[in-house]
């Protein structure tokens, strides 16, 4: 078997028109498939060359909001990757002026910012650090606080992760 990454997930929430717009607006995805009554919405990310990164599937107003990780099982966030600091810094800037920035850390091999979208589902924006530079970090669980300032300075704001 030869797995090469994860390639789309699939959402229940509310209302997908919602999370449609959400994303649109707010992370810049486009929609490959539609349901015209709203049950349903395919979208992709910019840059990415799968057919949909993201599903959401509408079940109703009335769903109670996700209790994962508090009284059940469940998923906690999908992280969204971006190339370079430069484009973490404009989501940044992007989701406290949406008013849904929840955290930011420095993992030590990714940069992290975290939201929440319409229905309160957490996601991640990320920037992976080039493995290179990983280190002892590689093999540590580190949770600090991220000073993108201070990450731009040291890799500079266009070095694309990954390398």
């Amino acid at each position: 078997m030869s797995i090469i990454g994860m390639n789309h997930a699939v959402l229940y929430v509310r209302d997908a028109r919602v999370h449609k717009e959400f994303y649109s607006r707010i992370l810049g995805f486009t929609t490959n498939i539609e349901d015209r009554n709203g049950q349903f919405v395919f979208m992709r990310a910019p840059n990415s060359n799968n057919h949909h990164d993201v599903a959401f599937f509408s079940i109703g107003g009335d769903a109670f909001p996700s209790n994962a990780g508090q009284k059940s099982v469940g998923l906690y966030h999908i992280a969204w990757e971006v190339e370079t600091l430069a484009e973490l810094e404009e989501v940044k800037a992007t989701l406290e002026r949406e008013g849904c920035l929840v955290g930011a850390s420095d993992h030590g091999v990714n940069k992290s910012l975290y939201a929440v979208d319409p229905d309160g589902l957490e996601f991640e924006v990320m920037w992976l650090v080039p493995e290179k530079f990983w280190g002892d970090a590689e093999t540590a669980a580190i949770i600090e606080p991220l000073d993108l300032s201070r990450e731009i300075d040291n890799f500079g704001r266009e070095l694309k992760g990954r390398n």
